[in-house]
């Protein structure tokens, strides 16, 4: 049922929309929603048969149909593969596109612009899950807030989230991934940002943009493709985003800890339960205390701070967002076990500034303890991998780590960068993620400080389930 609040379509504005083609339906046909999942589709729902790496929606048309769906958006090419005569007579509706995944993106773009709910869109190399969820926090102290969900950052992901806006939406706060060249424009031209946020630029992603001046490229397409009048929100303390700010002739908000900052920090105290510091808005200055560790996590917070100030959220509620921030699993998530063991779970994904990051935070946090740092590798970095894990080692050995246990196919880089840098071979395990966990139990004694990071593909989460079960800490915790 249509709620109100929620804004049906018709055939016709889907045509309109995607610039399909009408295979058979009748144009006035109604939908309350647009839906992807064959597992999950409501009857009143278009369902759009998107290809994917591992599913291709078309094998699930037909089931759909039989749920009682009465419409499908499918590829152009497949038409011949479908039984278009059999949805006729059962008066189904079918709009075929040249691409299905492009057409979702075309009914997010449309469903954006017949609500007009004012977006927020955050990119950069590093924090722009923080970031978002740290904005989502301090927007909806004030308005009634549609944000990014999970990791929904790509061309599927972002139109789903945008597609679930309705009437009582105030503002939307959504996060942009890329991992090529221009998959920013095309996010940025589906939501249409009133503001839009770059944390920073970092060798992430290398194998599709290149280099970090490839990467600034694709990052600064968010900002050339802000709503006119919108404002950008940009790291002061970042050069290349710096670089930015003086090239474009959007309004820009600078955030940071550079005095050039309208959104500055200033006092940062490091503690063990998280980090606090003062805030420096434009007319006023207050501490925030946040709940989770790491300088980096200061500018995540004015980023998130600086979205705030140009929605005119009052300072008080901006610092209870930021203080009622709480890190989703595998970032940054610290836990101790009952013998007195602090492991550090950052395994939600990596790239070099991330790890570097968290290598600080660990050598922060364990003070005179001893501290243990169990590393995957970091994916999709092109022809500077090596190179690149190899400064992981580097960083390592500089940050005074006790022992370093390394899984993947560059762990001999690591090892090899941790070596260069005066650590001792006896000081370095490197095995399958089994292997590590074993080592791990055997090694690990009260007071310890372990860190354990790696890319999502790297899989080691599994260390820090395996760690908790060991433990007997809830695998949910």
């Amino acid at each position: 049922m249509v709620d109100g609040q929620t804004l049906p379509w018709i055939l016709s504005e889907i045509l309109q929309a995607t610039g399909g083609e009408l295979v058979c339906g009748d144009q006035m046909q109604g939908f309350e929603n647009i839906g992807i999942d064959s597992r999950g589709i409501s009857p009143r729902d278009m369902f759009v048969a998107i290809v994917g790496d591992v599913h291709d929606g078309h094998m699930f048309a037909n089931d759909v149909v039989q749920q009682g769906v009465g419409g499908l958006i499918v590829n152009r090419e497949k038409i011949t593969d479908l039984p278009i005569a059999e949805w006729q007579a059962q008066q189904i509706a079918c709009v075929a596109v040249a691409d299905t995944t492009r057409a979702l993106g075309d009914l997010a773009a449309f469903h954006r612009s017949r609500t007009d709910v004012p977006v927020a869109a955050i990119t950069g190399s590093n924090g722009k899950t923080t970031t978002r969820q740290m904005t989502a926090q301090v927007v909806a102290q004030k308005y009634n807030t549609l944000a990014t969900i999970s990791n929904y950052n790509n061309q599927i992901g972002v139109p789903l989230t945008l597609l679930r806006l309705t009437r009582e939406y105030e503002q939307a706060v959504v996060e942009l991934g890329t991992n090529s060249p221009g998959e920013i424009a095309r996010l940025a031209q589906i939501c249409a940002p009133d503001i839009g946020v770059i944390t920073n630029i970092g060798p992430a992603h290398l194998e599709g943009l290149g280099s970090l001046d490839g990467v600034m490229r694709e990052k600064e397409q968010l900002i050339k493709h802000l709503k006119a009048g919108g404002k950008a929100v940009l790291n002061a303390d970042d050069r290349r985003v710096y670089q930015m700010a003086r090239r474009t002739d959007k309004d820009v908000l600078l955030f940071g800890l550079s005095k050039n900052a309208g959104i500055r920090a200033s006092a940062v105290t490091e503690k063990t339960s998280g980090i606090s510091f003062s805030l420096h808005l434009p007319n006023e200055r207050l501490t925030v205390d946040l709940s989770v560790p790491g300088h980096f996590m200061v500018l995540n917070a004015l980023a998130a701070a600086a979205v705030g100030n140009l929605l005119k959220v009052p300072a008080q509620e901006i610092k209870a967002g930021l203080e009622a921030f709480q890190p989703a699993w595998g970032r940054m998530d610290i836990f101790q076990t009952e013998n007195g063991i602090h492991i550090i779970d950052d395994t939600y994904n990596a790239n070099p500034e991330s790890m570097k990051a968290a290598i600080t935070t660990l050598r922060t946090l364990r003070r005179n303890s001893r501290s243990l740092f169990v590393a995957g590798d970091m994916l999709e970095l092109g022809a500077q991998a090596e190179a690149l894990h190899k400064q992981v080692g580097a960083w390592a050995a500089a940050a005074n780590i006790d022992k370093l246990l390394i899984n993947g196919e560059f762990a001999n880089a690591v090892v090899a960068g941790a070596i260069n840098a005066k650590m001792k071979h006896a000081d370095i395990f490197t095995g399958t993620r089994d292997e590590l966990l074993d080592t791990l139990k055997q090694t690990l004694k009260p007071g310890d400080w372990v860190l354990i990071k790696g890319s999502r593909g790297a899989r080691m989460d599994t260390v820090v389930k395996g760690l908790k079960s060991w433990a007997g800490v809830n695998p949910e915790d």
